[in-house]
């Protein structure tokens, strides 16, 4: 596996191609996260070296699509691999289909609809519009985000400056959130593949060429 030595979003950028995944942190025993390859002090620098500052860039840029996909952690996936991963990941069943059949919480549905009707929202505003705005729901709220991340129905689109009245910046910003196919479709991100196993093939002859095989044996129990 090569050390990368990474300094800029546009070499973060030409990682995220080459990999095809790129976690944020180390989930993936001898594989590179964005916080092992960039310099700890530019992290939450609020400078153009910030790592913290790409995370979302890289999805709002359309350059790689992001969320807690895999293991409930953040990780950022090349346009290439997306259809890929998706089909692995993700279901063969529409979010209706599974709602119909028992197969999603009702409250990751109830979010997922939201999104949809509202594409780009905040997680502020989610929270209150899903109802699980007060504190004693926050974990149904969570969980209902990372279900619905995890099977990739969703993805991070960016960040919402929390402003006043008047237009200025007021306040922390928030997580943007928008379904997996209005980011795909937007961002020109095909979706030809329909068969796992050939998704997992392909996953797996590509890392097999780039991974120990500590790695690898990790990748493939991710694809099963």
């Amino acid at each position: 596996m090569v050390n990368y030595n990474v300094r800029t979003y546009e070499e973060a950028v030409n990682v995220i191609n080459e990999l095809g995944i790129l976690p944020l942190a180390p989930i993936i025993p001898d594989f590179p996260s964005l916080n092992t390859i960039t310099l700890e002090k530019y992290w939450h620098s609020e400078t153009e070296f910030d790592p913290w500052i790409w995370r979302t860039k890289f999805s709002a840029d359309g350059v790689a699509g992001y969320g807690k996909f895999i293991k409930k952690k953040s990780v950022l996936i090349s346009l290439e691999f997306l259809p890929y991963i998706k089909r692995i990941l993700g279901h063969s069943e529409t979010v209706e289909e599974r709602c119909y059949n028992g197969n999603i919480t009702k409250e990751a549905y109830d979010i997922y609809k939201i999104i949809s009707q509202e594409e780009g929202i905040d997680t502020r505003a989610l929270r209150k519009k899903s109802g699980l705005k007060d504190t004693d729901k926050k974990r149904l709220f969570d969980n209902a985000m990372l279900e619905l991340q995890g099977s990739m129905d969703i993805v991070i689109s960016g960040i919402q400056d929390k402003v006043n009245e008047d237009g200025e910046k007021n306040g922390w910003s928030s997580t943007a959130f928008e379904t997996y196919d209005s980011w795909a479709m937007r961002n020109s991100v095909e979706n030809k593949i329909k068969d796992r196993e050939e998704a997992k093939k392909f996953l797996i002859s590509h890392f097999k060429y780039l991974c120990s095989n500590e790695s690898l044996k990790k990748l493939e129990k991710i694809f099963a």
